[in-house]
């Protein structure tokens, strides 16, 4: 019986394109490689290893993006475990293996970004340091979290100064954020443990100021007596 054949998809013949172009500039390289020596055929083989470079990027990218979301609901369950190694047995991608793979690209540096408060929560805090600084956020509100996990990192291993400065860098990154007044609010706390009384001060009387209306102004006058008490 004769067995109906594969259907071949857009992405397939995308990727089967690329491998050949590959092949085929690595031929004409070899069979130019005297012209390559000049100025102008050092110009055409940057191109052309240009093009296949950001072709293969986009591809990576967009395998990513399909494994990236194939584990995220188990991240955002609270399944940090799965989400950090999947599942091979059901061919399901972890974070880990996505940062691993596609780490240069678009979608694996959200992954980067999600692995390293995944080991957060697993209280794995130097992992989850080491990945918090490895990535980037691509929006100022993803930034301003990118900080205050590296801040809260700190603060698990009880660097107090470094929790502090990292907490007000989130929220001077997005002060208008909806977690800014959370963030000075920890950086505050965490300057008068490291003995800064003077800016732990200064920006608890700034929340009480700018942002009167958040939840760490509500008892923010206890926080400045304290302070000045102390």
């Amino acid at each position: 019986m004769l067995r109906a054949k594969k259907k071949i998809t857009k992405r397939e013949i995308k990727e089967d394109k690329l491998v050949t172009m590959y092949f085929e500039t690595r031929q004409w390289f070899e069979a130019n490689r005297k012209r390559v020596s000049t100025i102008g055929g050092i110009a055409v083989a940057v191109v052309l290893v240009g093009w296949f470079y950001l072709n293969n990027v986009s591809a990576n990218n967009e395998k990513a993006t399909v494994e990236l979301a194939g584990i995220f609901s188990y991240y955002d369950n609270g399944n940090y475990q799965v989400a950090v190694n999947g599942m091979p047995g059901k061919n399901l991608t972890g974070l880990q293996s996505i940062v691993d793979n596609y780490g240069g690209t678009k979608a694996g540096n959200m992954a980067k970004f999600y692995l390293a408060d995944a080991y957060y929560n697993m209280q794995q805090y130097d992992k989850a340091l080491e990945y918090f600084k490895d990535c980037s956020g691509p929006s100022d509100f993803l930034e301003a979290s990118r900080l205050a996990g590296i801040a809260a990192c700190y603060e698990a291993h009880g660097d107090a100064k470094d929790a502090a400065d990292y907490y007000e860098k989130a929220a001077m990154k997005n002060p208008k954020g909806p977690n800014a007044a959370d963030h000075y609010f920890n950086a505050a706390r965490n300057y008068a443990k490291s003995g800064n009384k003077d800016e732990a001060l200064s920006l608890y009387k700034k929340i009480k100021e700018e942002y009167p209306s958040s939840n760490a102004a509500r008892d923010i006058d206890r926080y400045i007596a304290e302070v000045a008490a102390s």
